[in-house]
C-alpha cells in the first residue's frame, strides 16, 4: 500500500477562519494545507520535531470568528408552541416561517426548525427557545436568500456554558486537514428576550461541500436511529439509517454497495480493496483526531455522528466528522473525566478529563488507547488489520505534533477565549471562561 503523508490535505477548500490554519513543521512529513489570504500574520512555535510556522487568517464575513455576532430570531409564539408540541408528541421536526436579524441584517420568511437528538430530550413548551438547538435556512421559502453566500446556520447545544470545546475542536479539525465547519460565537435571542451565548456553525450543505471538495459527489448523513450495518439492497430499508443531503441524483446505490462491502467482504478482500472504496488515509486521520480530542460520540459512539461523502470521480467515500459538543473534557451534563478508549468509551484515569497513558497519548509513544470500535463494523475491521492500524498509529503521532506539540492548539484556544472575555462578558463571566479553557488546555499538555 502506498502511504500518503499525514494529515491529508483538505480537498479544494479555501480556509478562512480566524484561527491557525497552516502549520509547517520542519522535519515532519506533513503535507501543507493551502490557504487563501486576504489578511495574514505569521508566528513561530517550537516542537520536539522542530519549529512551526503558523499562518493566521482573518475572515471578513458572517463566519468571522474574531468577533461576537448578534443573532435575533423572531417567530410567532403560536408557531413556536406548535413546533415544540409536534416534536414532543411525534418526534417530528417541522419547519416554520420566521424573521431573523444577523449583525443588523434582517431576513424575512426564513425557515426554522429544531435540530438535534439527545440535546432535545427535555425540550417542551416550557423550554427557553434561546437555549434550544435550531437549524436556520434563509432560502427555505425565498429562493436565493443568503448572507455572504451562506444559507444554512446551525445553533448548537453544548453541555458547557461557553461551547469553547466544540469551537476549538472544529478549528483543530481544519488544521488536521479534514473537512470542518465554520463556527462563531453569538449572542442569540428569540423574540427579543434575554440573549444567550450560543455557538453557531455552518451546516453541511451544498455550499459546505463546494468549499471542501473539488469534485461532484453525494453526501449522506448517518441518522442517530441507524448504524453502519448492511440491510439489503432495498433503499427503503435505509429510511431511518442514512439521509442524502446533496447531489442532483437521489440515490443510495453507492452507499448500499459500500455498506455491503464493509460488512460482508472477506478479510482478504477487505484489506486489498478497501482503499478503492474509502480514503483510508483520511479515515485513519479522522480516527486519530477524534481520539486526541476525547470524543466518545463519533462514528462509533451512541449518536452515530458522521456523514459519508461519495466522490463521483474516484468512487471513494470519505468519513466526515460531525457533532463535537462532547469533546476536550466535556461530556453529557458538562462532566469531565470520561474519555473513549476502553469498552464503552468510559476509561478514566489520572487528571480529570485526561486519558490514561504516558506522553504521546492515544496510540502514540507511551499511549495505550484506541477508538471505541464496538458499534461500527468499519472501525472494527479497519483497526483489526495491521496495515490500517499502522496508518492510525502514524496519524496519531503526527497529529499530536501538528496540533498540540506545535503550540497551535494553545493559540487557537486563546483566540477563542479572547473573543469571549472581551466581547461577551455580559453573557458569560470571565471565571467560567477561564475554568472551561483550563479543562480544554489539559488535553494539549498530556
Amino acid at each position: 500500500m502506498t502511504r500518503r503523508p499525514f494529515p491529508t490535505t483538505r480537498t479544494g477548500r479555501t480556509l478562512t477562519s480566524a484561527v491557525l490554519l497552516g502549520v509547517l513543521l520542519t522535519g515532519c512529513t506533513a503535507s501543507t494545507t493551502s490557504v487563501s489570504l486576504s489578511e495574514a500574520e505569521t508566528t513561530t512555535a517550537q516542537t520536539d520535531e522542530g519549529s512551526a510556522e503558523v499562518v493566521q487568517i482573518v475572515d471578513t464575513d458572517v463566519f468571522d470568528s474574531s468577533v461576537l455576532h448578534d443573532v435575533d430570531l423572531t417567530i410567532d409564539e403560536a408557531d413556536l408552541v406548535e413546533l415544540l408540541e409536534t416534536y414532543q408528541s411525534t418526534g417530528d421536526k417541522d419547519w416554520a416561517s420566521a424573521t431573523i436579524t444577523i449583525d443588523g441584517q434582517t431576513f424575512s420568511d426564513v425557515g426554522v426548525r429544531l435540530k438535534g437528538n439527545s440535546s432535545l430530550r427535555a425540550a417542551d413548551t416550557s423550554s427557553d427557545p434561546a437555549e434550544l438547538p435550531w437549524l436556520i435556512r434563509l432560502d427555505k421559502y425565498i429562493d436565493g436568500q443568503s448572507l455572504d453566500g451562506y444559507t444554512e446556520f446551525v445553533v448548537r447545544s453544548n453541555a458547557s456554558e461557553t461551547s469553547l470545546n466544540e469551537a476549538v475542536a472544529l478549528d483543530l479539525l481544519a488544521l488536521a486537514g479534514l473537512a470542518s465547519e465554520h463556527a462563531i460565537a453569538t449572542a442569540f435571542s428569540v423574540n427579543g428576550e434575554q440573549a444567550q451565548l450560543r455557538l453557531v456553525v455552518q451546516n453541511l450543505d451544498e455550499t459546505w461541500e463546494e468549499e471542501n471538495f473539488t469534485t461532484d459527489g453525494l453526501l449522506y448523513k448517518a441518522e442517530s436511529t441507524g448504524d453502519y450495518t448492511y440491510r439489503g439492497d432495498d433503499p427503503d430499508a435505509y429510511d431511518d439509517v442514512f439521509d442524502q443531503e446533496t447531489g442532483d441524483e437521489d440515490t443510495l446505490e453507492p452507499l448500499i454497495g459500500f455498506l455491503d462491502f464493509i460488512n460482508n467482504s472477506s478479510d482478504e478482500d477487505f484489506a486489498a480493496e478497501l482503499g478503492d472504496l474509502l480514503d483510508v488515509n483520511a479515515f485513519a486521520t479522522y480516527l486519530a483526531f477524534e481520539d486526541l480530542i476525547g470524543n466518545g460520540d463519533a462514528i462509533d459512539g451512541p449518536g452515530n455522528n458522521s456523514f459519508l461523502r461519495w466522490d463521483e470521480t474516484t468512487g471513494q467515500f470519505t468519513v466526515v466528522a460531525w457533532d463535537h459538543n462532547e469533546v476536550l473534557g466535556v461530556g453529557p451534563g458538562g462532566t469531565t473525566g470520561a474519555v473513549p478508549g476502553a469498552p464503552g468509551g468510559t476509561t478514566t484515569g489520572g487528571q480529570a478529563g485526561l486519558p490514561p497513558g504516558g506522553p504521546g497519548g492515544l496510540g502514540g509513544p507511551g499511549g495505550n488507547m484506541q477508538p471505541n470500535s464496538a458499534a461500527n463494523p468499519l472501525v472494527e475491521r479497519f483497526l483489526a488489520n495491521d496495515e490500517f492500524e499502522a496508518l492510525y498509529d502514524e496519524a496519531t503521532v503526527h497529529l499530536q505534533a501538528l496540533l498540540y506539540g506545535s503550540g497551535a492548539a494553545d493559540e487557537i484556544l486563546q483566540q477563542r477565549v479572547d473573543v469571549l472575555t472581551s466581547q461577551a462578558s455580559d453573557l458569560v463571566d470571565a471565571g467560567t471562561v477561564a475554568s472551561e479553557a483550563q479543562t480544554i488546555a489539559g488535553y494539549f499538555t498530556r
